[in-house]
């Protein structure tokens, strides 16, 4: 074979190895960084899913928003560990990862009694000045649903979205003290009285909407915990 003719052939067989790999981009599934984005989230969702330390009801159409908010919620923020009741009473007996070994028994395990149920006192924020309610004692907020069947007392996901996002205290439990009407259990200058002030919320206001609406989701369908004003 001449090498004009040895040239030609390789030419021949890289041009067909060209049209089959175009060919082969044309005709095959496209991959874009969102499929690598979805898979994860489902990874995500069967993990909460399986981690949620209690019963869930919620409706099959909502199954992927309440798995994802389960994973935000307990593998992600750890938001049982302030809204329970503390350390104490957060885990079920000897499950309590904090026990030495020999007297905690693997794996470690909330106690659904007391789960997101609130009740943890805080203290006070900030020195006591002229009253001991003054700042007054933070303590942590029921986040289950109440009798309404929407969570954190019956909050809409608007307001919840105001909480997380801004730091909104729908309940004004703790206003702005002025001295007069508002002197006790109330916060003085420079606290904000209408923000929360424990929440660590400035951490989680970043989450997308679709973060928020899961968590929202996954909250309507735990269980509730009755306590003081939060009625089943």
């Amino acid at each position: 074979m001449s090498v004009k003719q040895l040239v030609a052939a390789v030419g021949t067989v890289a041009g067909f190895a060209g049209l089959i790999v175009m060919a082969s981009l044309l005709t095959s599934p496209r991959v874009h960084a969102h499929d690598d984005h979805d898979d994860g989230e489902e990874t995500r969702i069967k993990i909460g899913l399986d981690i949620a330390p209690v019963h869930l009801t919620y409706d099959r159409h909502n199954r992927k928003l309440v798995g994802l908010g389960s994973y935000i919620v307990n593998a992600v923020s750890e938001c049982n560990g302030c809204h329970s009741a503390g350390p104490a009473t957060q885990f079920d007996g000897t499950h309590n990862p904090y026990l030495r070994p020999g007297i905690f028994t693997p794996p470690a395990k909330e106690n659904t009694h007391t789960y997101l149920g609130g009740g943890r006192n805080f203290g006070q924020v900030g020195p006591t000045i002229i009253s001991p309610t003054i700042p007054p004692s933070i303590v942590s907020r029921n986040l289950t649903p109440d009798h309404t069947g929407l969570p954190e007392g019956g909050a809409t996901f608007a307001e919840f979205y105001d909480t997380i996002r801004h730091g909104i205290d729908h309940d004004h439990l703790h206003p702005n003290c002025n001295g007069t009407t508002i002197t006790n259990n109330c916060f003085p200058p420079p606290f904000n009285g209408d923000l929360l002030q424990v929440m660590p919320w400035p951490a989680y206001q970043d989450w997308t909407d679709h973060d928020l609406h899961a968590v929202y989701e996954y909250l309507k369908a735990i269980p509730c915990i009755a306590s003081p004003g939060h009625v089943c």
